[in-house]
């Protein structure tokens, strides 16, 4: 795991690329490297996890024309060495990282489909001054770049490309747009005018100031089972197994993030019983009830013998806002990045490398929003009963959750109707920035095939590699901590989807197929607990400790005097919350992040690491 930066086009300035390695320096501690060429430059910063004592990056080819920079880990690399071997080539390391470059010298871009792992990688071709730039299937590290004249700059992090003196720091007014609704910034965009994401499972070729972008995979869904039911639960366990095991390869102490979830639970289970001695776990816990899964994750630990660490928040920890929006990048509005920083510091004076459970509800369909497959029918009634029916239910919706969202959208197809669950417009004046904001989304819903299928659809192309893959890593690579996701694996992403709906949802049980799978391994406890979800007390935080500074950080004459919002409104939705209103905690917590965001990175230099 390290961080990469980079400059192609023309002959960089050594002291840009050491600025840009320094603004990733937290990805990687134990090694910094600076290359200079002609026409490309390079900035790597190491986290030392496989060869610890060579795998030295940018690694060169035999004739030293061709150059690669990884992050990430290639967890079949064992597999692709002999054969690369038996055709020629020369291995200088026992690195999984060059693995891939001869892979890359034989097939170019197809190289990719052979790789089983996580990656956002960097080849430099000298011989034909091409750079080739590419991020894994899911999008579990993150890669950005920003075309500048005659040239291409890139970086693991935002903040790496900003020390390029090419690149402005403009803000993004259709990304902030996106935002307010996503509570995150979709790739491609990014909230800086000019710098890019490129998306996961695409591939970027740049040559002579020429960018060509490509899709090198997409998970495909529908199929028919894979054999008859029990057979199917089988090589789902078999998958997850597999999966688990190919992640437990580290020269490093590793252990693994413990909610008391089924996902995480099942990742426990499975290293544990893989693993030579007690695992490392690690866990966070709430002093309120509704948000505390503690209870859970030490009845785990206590029945796989783990080495079990707990953390408890009483208080919202208003330091770590800041350390939040310093590290992030863009605007993030997720809430749960503040526990995820937090576990992520007390898990790394322990190990080097954490197994989490991500992945398990996009994959096994785990989230409750999931249920609005079944009432696709209630779609096809003529649209006036169905408006009836939203007016009859109306006075109801606070007591439905989400489906108080549904209930104010009104929608007139399932499509809209989950987006509807899902996100909402920042207000009812505003409903173009929502339709904005799902589009891109909506095009995908009939990507899945089945109603379910579908909604699982739009989440693995939206809400999981743009805000909770995005949150794990940089709140993990903040403290040089490694998080690997077995859920995540494609072979195992790609034998489910292929699986009926009943395998996934059956007689209104989420995640069916998994916990038929884990049956016999997890205590009954576990395996028949109902989603919780990692969330906070964001509400009763905003009321009590963070009152102060949500106040003074949107009724500042700083905040005021960008013009961006109606001032009103905003002391509207402040006192309106500090009465004890949750409606607007969401937005409040966005608009928050915005505002910090924008001092930290618009409105003065960022700071290095």
């Amino acid at each position: 795991m390290c961080g990469i930066a980079g400059v192609v086009g023309s002959r960089p300035d050594p002291a840009v690329l050491f600025r840009m390695g320094q603004a990733i320096a937290h990805r990687g501690p134990d090694e910094a490297v600076e290359t200079v060429l002609d026409q490309a430059g390079f900035a790597f910063r190491r986290l030392s996890i496989i060869d610890v004592a060579g795998g030295h990056q940018p690694i060169w080819n035999e004739t030293e024309d061709v150059a690669i920079l990884l992050n990430g880990e290639i967890y079949n690399h064992r597999e692709l060495r002999p054969g690369l071997e038996a055709r020629g080539h020369r291995f200088r390391t026992r690195s999984d990282v060059e693995s891939v470059l001869h892979l890359w010298e034989e097939k170019g871009a197809r190289c990719l489909s052979d790789l089983r792992g996580m990656f956002a990688l960097a080849i430099w071709d000298a011989r034909l001054g091409r750079l080739f730039l590419a991020r894994d299937r899911l999008g579990k590290k993150p890669l950005f770049y920003s075309r500048i004249s005659g040239g291409l700059v890139f970086g693991s992090e935002i903040k790496a490309i900003l020390q390029h003196p090419a690149v402005e720091r403009e803000p993004n007014l259709d990304a902030i747009n996106l935002f307010l609704s996503l509570h995150c910034v979709p790739a491609p965009q990014t909230a800086f005018t000019g710098i890019a994401c490129l998306p996961p499972a695409h591939h970027l070729t740049w040559q002579a100031g020429n960018v060509e972008i490509e899709r090198y995979w997409d998970l495909e869904y529908g199929g028919g089972p894979d054999g008859s039911e029990l057979e199917v639960r089988d090589e789902t366990l078999r998958l997850i197994r597999e999966s688990v095991a190919i992640r437990l390869e580290s020269e490093v102490p590793l252990g693994a993030f413990l909610s008391g979830g089924i996902d995480s639970s099942s990742v426990v289970a499975i290293a544990a019983e893989a693993s030579s001695s007690p695992l490392n776990t690690f866990s966070i816990g709430f002093g309120s009830q509704e948000f505390d899964e503690s209870v859970y994750a030490r009845l785990v630990a206590k029945r796989f013998g783990t080495n079990h660490h707990e953390l408890r928040i009483e208080e919202a920890p208003s330091e770590t806002m800041q350390d939040l929006v310093r590290q992030f990048d863009q605007p993030f509005g997720d809430s749960s990045a503040i526990p995820t920083l937090q576990v992520a510091k007390i898990t790394r004076p322990h190990v080097t490398v954490v197994l989490t459970g991500d992945g398990g509800d996009e994959t096994f369909a785990g989230y409750d929003r999931y249920q609005l497959s079944r009432y696709a029918w209630a779609f096809a009634v003529p649209s006036p009963v169905l408006q009836a029916l939203y007016r009859a239910a109306g006075p109801f919706g606070r007591f439905l959750g989400r489906g108080d969202r549904i209930l104010r959208a009104r929608p007139t197809s399932l499509a809209d109707a989950y987006l509807a669950s899902l996100y909402q417009p920042t207000g009812p004046s505003d409903p173009r920035r929502f339709e904005l904001a799902t589009a891109t989304m909506r095009a995908r819903f009939n990507g899945g095939g089945s109603p379910l299928d579908s909604m699982l659809a739009v989440d693995v192309h939206g809400y999981l590699p743009d805000d909770l893959l995005v949150k794990v890593d940089m709140a993990t690579m903040a403290h040089s901590l490694e998080a690997r996701a077995p859920f995540l694996d494609h072979k195992l992403m790609e034998f489910v989807a292929r699986q009926p709906e009943s395998a996934k949802l059956r007689g209104g049980q989420q995640k069916h197929l998994l916990r038929a799978a884990m049956e016999g391994i997890l205590p009954p406890e576990i395996l028949e607990r109902r989603k919780h979800g990692f969330g906070v007390p964001l509400a009763h935080w905003l009321r009590t400790n963070l009152s102060e500074v949500m106040e003074d950080t949107l009724l500042s004459d700083r905040a005021v005097a960008r013009g961006h919002f109606n001032g009103g409104d905003l002391k509207r939705i402040v006192a309106d919350t500090k009465a004890g209103s949750d409606r607007y905690k969401y937005l409040v917590w966005d608009l928050m992040m915005l505002e910090l965001w924008q001092r930290t990175y618009i409105d003065a230099v960022p700071a290095l690491s």
